[in-house]
């Protein structure tokens, strides 16, 4: 019985360099694929996260608008909608611990049917 256990214990092989070669050739062709996939899902978050922003703002600018909030010269400023109470907070700029500045504007533009445009200004 114990000349068949190291029969058994000699017939055991690892693998080959060729094999392992082969194995880290996948792994390498994986990696190459999947780390711009992976890039380019962050920078498509924060251009996403940043058009976000511009909305939440904007809509902030639209109700301080209709519930009459006075703006110097058509625009809000972060601050201002912070103040008034229509920015809970004024959020992070995406990809940075840094939040927007509070002298950013807001745009409001009057249009000829009496209706408003507002846009966010960079």
């Amino acid at each position: 019985m114990l000349r068949s256990i190291k029969k058994l214990v000699k017939k055991e092989k690892g693998f080959t360099l060729v094999e392992l070669l082969a194995v880290i050739a996948i792994l390498a062709i994986i990696l190459a694929i999947a780390v711009p996939a992976v890039g380019n899902v962050i920078s498509d978050s924060e251009t996403k996260a940043e058009q976000a922003n511009a909305e939440l703002f904007e809509n902030a600018a639209r109700l301080a608008h209709v519930s009459g909030v006075e703006s110097a010269s058509d625009e809000y400023s972060l601050k201002t909608l912070h103040d008034e109470g229509y920015l809970e907070e004024i959020p992070d700029v995406p990809g940075t611990d840094k939040p927007y500045d509070e002298s950013k504007k807001v745009k409001v533009t009057i249009l000829d049917n009496g209706s408003a445009e507002f846009e966010f200004i960079q």
